[in-house]
């Protein structure tokens, strides 16, 4: 059977392919047109070294040990040549996209709704020509019309859909803000480049911590509709946090998630030391029933204070979890997205 394959690109940039049986990773790149590195396709000369942490596969025995050492093996390295996967992967490749001719993907979809969720967000539902395949977590440039501009916006609804959504802060004059605001009507024409970023759901193999800030619970809600479907075992704790009590979106499909995953829960907090929320203060102050050791993946996104304010938390209490991925946005006249994984 035919397997979806992940390249994830040095300068963040994602492409999907498919690996037909008995199919290399390279054999099934180079049939997609990207050309992958490579010199000898035989498991001798090492060109075509990648990594994959996410998915089960063949490496078969014909490679030598200069191409690939068992240190490296263990490490997650792989030959792209001699991959045969066995399931759906992601495959690390240590280049930039535009040195194996794989640009990012330029989608095209219609408006279907617009909803102002709260004062500061709004919530862009359309529906793309095409399922469109990307990483739980990723994000992707839509173009603002009329204009040359465009803006980064994670996904917030399940990969592999037509119907997308967006949870976009709503930001006074801001160039996507307006036309959203004042202009969109359902049918307008959108033009999407990606998918893109490194800040993706890694396998839950050990307790999660996710922690959202405002619209970054985004990619979290994307997080959490990919994994309703799959058998998660380990906890998954979401502490979300805003200024204000109406700036609290997505509630209740956090509700739903907690019904459909076992294994997850969930907590709000508002920033502002005057509201009557039962929770006050900043997503640190709340960590008491949260796995913080270097058994847990932590996952952060929000706006750069809160972003910062975490990193230093962790930093200033010497808290080293097992892996931490981080994501953090700011509004600007260019698409802004910083992700470290």
């Amino acid at each position: 059977m035919p397997y979806n394959i992940a390249l994830n690109f040095e300068d963040g940039v994602t492409r999907f392919i498919t690996c037909n049986d008995d199919e290399t990773v390279l054999d099934a790149a180079y049939r997609a047109h990207i050309r992958l590195p490579m010199d000898c396709s035989d498991g001798v000369c090492g060109t075509c070294k990648g990594a994959c942490h996410q998915g089960k596969f063949d490496l078969g025995d014909e490679y030598i040990d200069d191409a690939l050492s068992d240190e490296e093996l263990e490490a997650g390295k792989v030959l792209t040549c001699q991959m045969v996967p066995a399931s759906d992967c992601v495959v690390e490749i240590p280049i930039a996209s535009s040195f194996c001719k794989a640009g990012p993907t330029e989608l095209t979809a219609v408006v279907d709704e617009v909803n102002l969720v709260s004062p500061t967000a709004i919530e862009l539902k359309i529906i793309a020509q095409s399922p469109v395949e990307f990483l739980a977590g990723q994000y992707v440039n839509i173009q603002v019309p009329g204009t040359q501009e465009t803006r980064a916006y994670s996904f917030s609804s399940q990969p592999g859909s037509d119907q997308l959504s967006f949870l976009i802060r709503n930001v006074s004059g801001g160039l996507m803000s307006t036309w959203l605001v004042g202009k969109a009507r359902t049918g307008d024409s959108l033009s999407l480049n990606g998918p893109m970023g490194s800040f993706y759901l890694r396998p839950v193999e050990r307790p999660v911590l996710m922690l959202a800030g405002g619209t970054g619970l985004a990619p979290f809600l994307a997080m959490l509709e990919y994994l309703k479907v799959q058998a998660v075992e380990h906890p998954i704790h979401l502490i979300y946090g805003v200024t204000n009590e109406d700036d609290l979106v997505g509630l209740a499909a956090l509700e739903v998630f907690a019904d459909i995953i076992p294994s997850f829960s969930y907590k709000t907090v508002v920033a502002n030391p005057e509201s009557q929320h039962p929770l006050t203060g900043y997503v640190t102050h709340h960590m008491e029933d949260a796995a913080l050791d270097q058994a847990t993946d932590v996952y952060l996104c929000g706006p750069p204070p809160m972003v910062d304010a975490v990193l230093g938390y962790f930093r200033d209490n010497t808290i080293k979890p097992h892996s931490f991925h981080y994501e953090k946005f700011a509004p600007s006249l260019v698409s802004t997205k910083e992700k470290v994984a």
